[in-house]
């Protein structure tokens, strides 16, 4: 395509989910109005969007789920469900303007940066090009499904689905069903339905810490609370924020809350499975915090049910009718539904990135992903990650990194915007290692590096997606654009290494 053909934007946003849409909404705040969201799907959401699932929800209340400067206030829902949370980045989008400058059905394939102007071009999956000053990606880290390798799944002849991908023309009711994975996702849907199936096995590879989940709406006292009382709803934000700081995160660094919170989650195990046998099989081996701690009131009774049956023994193979495990077992379903969750640590993937002299962002990132603050990589000058490389909270609401991701990239493209020549901003790899040192130390003390299998780190042991410290240090790291680490440089001009 010629260069006349191209079409430029300013800024290129990848992706309309929380993401995407917090990043142009701060955009538009500083007056930034020449900017172009991609979104492949045809709708904005991103995850929410796409996982429809029954019982999809969050189990990180409204309140802190939500953006400061777009407060979700509802004063009798305490946990969202996926409709309510699409509902509300809808409102999000159109209060804030964003209609014009959404295109979707518009999927991204490539990224490549142009030595000699300075400038991205982006190349979509139907081949058109577009250029950009800045490109930010918001692909997320929770948008594409992980399937098992598994022999013989391909031979199944029933109906097979992932989570995030739900057949709702397939109706369970009456069926033999077969749910691989025990994580979040499978906690919301076996609930769901367990009652309308004739069989369901439940396959779990290892056992999950599993606490308390309050009830979905407030109690009517503190709902009333929040309708009448000024200043209620900002405040119940602020104790959410607090209390996760000060119990989640010391847990996670096995305080003697992580101790409390074992026994919390025994407590409920032994409340809700009197079955010695099934209440075995559902006690984790790792240590509280090592995987993703399930908050849920009615998984543990769908379990104990009696057409449910939990499955520890590994998976052989998928046959034609069904699943075979190592023991010789074969259980014949006819519909297979995979909650195995998503390629966390594949950061940008499929997305081809390619920066100065032709250097490929994945090959950079073998060994697992880095960016300085999680947003820079060195030799990839003005592009800016959301959601990057150890940006995930596991004691938090990530909308608080989501958040300050957003207001440090647009100041980052204010400050290029104010520039009388058109400019570039970089980071050095003596940057970027000195920002890995802190992760590193700071993963170290967790529990997340030990044996146990999780999302949060690759095969090769890399913890790549979580953010190790109290969620105000990445607030203040990302207040402002630090000028000591930062080079600013006229576009097409040669950076040093």
């Amino acid at each position: 395509m010629s260069k006349e053909r191209r079409r430029h934007t300013q800024v290129a946003v990848i992706g309309a989910g929380i993401a995407g849409l917090g990043a142009a909404i701060q955009l538009k705040r500083r007056g930034l109005d020449s900017f172009t969201v991609y979104e492949k799907g045809g709708d904005l959401g991103g995850t929410w969007r796409d996982n429809t699932y029954p019982g999809a929800g969050c189990d990180i209340p409204s309140h802190l789920y939500s953006y400061s400067f777009a407060p979700y206030r509802d004063s009798d829902v305490r946990y969202p469900r996926q409709r309510e949370i699409l509902a509300y980045l809808h409102r999000c989008a159109a209060d804030g303007g964003l209609a014009p400058h959404l295109r979707f059905g518009t999927e991204i394939a490539e990224l490549r940066y142009d030595d000699e102007t300075g400038r991205w071009l982006l190349r979509t999956t139907d081949g058109e090009e577009h250029t950009a000053d800045v490109v930010v990606t918001a692909v997320g880290q929770l948008s594409l499904p992980k399937y098992p390798a598994l022999e013989g799944a391909e031979e199944f002849a029933g109906t097979a689905f992932h989570t995030a991908r739900w057949d709702h023309d397939h109706d369970l009711t009456g069926r033999d069903v077969a749910v691989i994975g025990t994580g979040s996702s499978a906690a919301q849907v076996i609930p769901e339905i367990a009652p309308l199936v004739r069989k369901l096995y439940v396959y779990q590879r290892s056992a999950n810490w599993v606490l308390p989940k309050p009830g979905e709406r407030f109690h009517p006292l503190m709902a009333a609370v929040l309708r009448r009382v000024p200043g209620a709803h900002r405040a119940y934000r602020s104790l959410l924020f607090r209390r996760s700081e000060a119990v989640l995160l010391p847990a996670l660094r096995r305080s003697r809350i992580s101790g409390l919170l074992r026994m919390m989650a025994g407590r409920h195990l032994k409340s809700q499975v009197t079955d010695p046998e099934l209440r075995a099989k559902l006690t984790p081996d790792s240590a509280i915090g090592c995987k993703r701690i399930v908050l849920a009131a009615d998984y543990y009774p769908a379990l104990a049910r009696d057409n449910v049956e939990v499955v520890t023994d590994p998976i052989e193979r998928v046959t034609e009718k069904g699943i075979q495990t190592r023991d010789g077992t074969h259980r014949e379903t006819d519909t297979i539904v995979y909650a195995t969750g998503f390629r966390t640590t594949e950061f940008l993937a499929p997305l081809k990135v390619t920066g100065r002299d032709g250097q490929d962002l994945h090959e950079t990132w073998r060994d697992g992903a880095q960016a300085h603050l999680g947003i820079h990589v060195p030799r990839f000058p003005n592009l800016f990650l959301m959601y990057g490389p150890n940006t995930n909270l596991g004691h938090n609401s990530v909308t608080l990194t989501l958040e300050a991701q957003a207001g440090y990239i647009a100041q980052c493209v204010e400050l290029l915007a104010e520039r009388e020549e058109r400019s570039v901003l970089d980071v050095g790899q003596e940057a970027l290692e000195a920002w890995q040192r802190q992760v590193d130390d700071g993963s170290r003390r967790t529990v997340w590096t030990d044996s146990c299998t999780n999302w949060f780190k690759t095969e090769g042991g890399a913890l790549t997606n979580n953010w190790p410290h109290p969620t105000t240090l990445y607030q203040r790291l990302t207040a402002r654009p630090d000028p000591t680490v930062l080079r600013l440089v006229p576009a097409g001009r040669p950076l040093h290494p």
